[in-house]
């Protein structure tokens, strides 16, 4: 395929690793095909359909590397669904009467594009998949290349989305610094809350990572520096209901005998009943352009830390969030080795006009390949039956079966 102009947008929420993608997309283009011009819509759909673009120039094809050193984006997300034509008008997006995939189809033909990248979440990789078939329904035939960017790494059927592993390392240094408050007062409540809205994942990772930096400490017990003090007590995923009696009985002979408790917490544990709750009591639960709770303005943390904290006698309760700081880091080593594989295989299959987004199919031996639109979907569950998690609840005297 003759590729003249490819553009490259970043949507949803931030990971660690869009920054770095976007780096490594315009490096293989200028090592492989330096002809090639390329755009950035800035703020992802957003700057699509409001044609904000910008051509990215011998000064950044020469400083690419640079953006591997940081987290972020440095062209812009926004959340924008094409599909809700009724939102983008409320934020004058496009006019009353128009369809925004019209408008974003007409865009990328003004812009002559013949390839688009978008580096994001199953909603940003839906849409785009939107996007190319209403393309390829009205004649104008684009090459739509996507990469897999949530650290709740929970899109099907890719094994790993970028930027997870980083999240889960910067989530579990993090709690290192949460935790150390645990001798603030008597009694003391920690709630750790992670993101996660389905997925259990990234609570769980953050919680191995955490725990292995535990294995490397020493320990003073006579004047009080303790692991049972510093360790996780509990971790609470999406995918294991949760017996709050239950644990709470558990947790209270821990804060009997240690005096502290320490919780990781999915976002997304518990969300039904949050809302259940909200809405029987006839509060309006705010939502995005996507359908999905805002669950920023619910506070799954305080909700959870009300329930223990009566149940465990807490003198004091804490809950701190580590999604605002984990989603914006630089990536790490491990991703930022997954990352060039992506981009680079990104790179090829635009020349090959083979559509997709790409990562290691599960359903296809872990292959790394370009996976069909139509295939991806968000919203995997973790599988709470992986000898490595089953081993850290149990080693926390967590029961995966009590919990349920």
């Amino acid at each position: 395929m003759s590729v003249r102009r490819v553009a490259l947008l970043t949507a949803g929420g931030f990971a660690p690793c869009l920054s770095s993608a976007v780096g490594g997309l315009i490096e293989r283009y200028t090592e492989i095909a330096p002809e090639v011009e390329i755009i950035a819509y800035q703020h992802g759909y957003h700057g699509l359909l409001t044609g904000n673009s910008i051509v990215i120039d011998a000064e950044a094809r020469a400083k690419a590397g640079i953006l591997h050193r940081f987290g972020g984006s440095p062209i812009g997300n926004s959340r924008v669904k094409l599909t809700n034509a009724a939102d983008c008008v409320k934020r004058g997006l496009v006019a009353e009467g128009q369809n925004p995939l019209h408008v974003a189809a007409e865009r990328l033909k003004a812009d002559g594009v013949d390839v688009l990248h978008t580096i994001g979440g199953d909603d940003t990789n839906t849409t785009a998949a939107d996007l190319a078939a209403y393309l390829e329904e009205n004649g104008y035939h684009l090459t739509v290349v996507g990469l897999p960017k949530t650290i709740d790494n929970d899109v099907v059927p890719i094994k790993q989305s970028l930027g997870a592993w980083t999240a889960a390392e910067e989530a579990a240094g993090f709690a290192r610094n949460i935790i150390g408050e645990h001798r603030s007062g008597p009694r003391m409540l920690i709630v750790h809350e992670v993101m996660g809205r389905h997925c259990g994942w990234l609570t769980a990772a953050a919680a191995a990572e955490y725990r292995r930096w535990l294995d490397t400490q020493e320990w003073v017990p006579s004047i009080g520096l303790s692991r049972e003090r510093w360790d996780i007590h509990a971790v609470f995923v999406p995918e294991l209901p949760l017996d709050i009696e239950g644990e709470a009985a558990r947790l209270r002979t821990i804060m009997d005998t240690n005096g502290n408790v320490n919780i990781f917490l999915s976002e997304g544990a518990g969300m039904h009943e949050i809302v259940a709750q909200l809405e029987a009591s006839g509060a309006e639960v705010p939502r995005d352009p996507f359908g999905h709770v805002k669950l920023d303005t619910i506070n799954p943390g305080q909700w959870f830390a009300k329930q223990f904290s009566k149940l465990l006698g807490a003198e004091k309760t804490m809950v701190q969030k580590s999604g605002y700081y984990s989603r914006a880091a630089a990536a790490n080593p491990e991703d930022l080795r997954l990352i060039k594989s992506m981009t680079d295989l990104a790179v090829e299959c635009a020349f090959k006009a083979e559509s997709g987004v790409i990562g290691h199919d599960e359903e296809d031996g872990d292959r790394l390949k370009a996976i069909a639109f139509p295939r991806i979907a968000g919203g995997k569950a973790f599988d709470v039956t992986q000898q490595w998690f089953v081993d850290l609840l149990s080693d926390i005297g967590q029961s995966p079966v009590a919990a349920s």
